[in-house]
């Protein structure tokens, strides 16, 4: 890595924009199968550590899973749009407690 791109990632690293966000935090479950989708996410959510994340990547705006947290996690996660379609939509999920 040069000099150039060592000062972007500095400046970058916390911003959190999918063009600066490492490929092991983002869950893409565009290709899962809807009937064991939530429960793959749900299970992602609940390895995290309190202070993690992931960046969920959907073909659409995961609406009812955000009410789905809710009703299960109220208080324990917060919730990020970083992109909003048309054709992918970007979620950072994380762990508060």
């Amino acid at each position: 890595m040069n000099t150039n791109q060592q000062t972007a990632q500095k400046q970058h690293s916390a911003c959190g924009c999918s063009a600066h966000i490492s490929n092991d935090k983002v869950f893409d479950v565009r290709d899962i199968p809807c009937s064991v989708k939530h429960g793959q996410i749900l299970d992602r959510w609940r390895n995290l550590k309190a202070g993690d994340y992931f960046i969920l990547m959907n073909d659409h705006d995961p609406i009812p899973l955000r009410y789905q947290f809710e009703a299960e996690f109220a208080g324990a996660f917060t919730w990020e749009h970083l992109q909003k379609g048309p054709d992918v939509y970007q979620v950072k999920i994380a762990r508060v407690k």
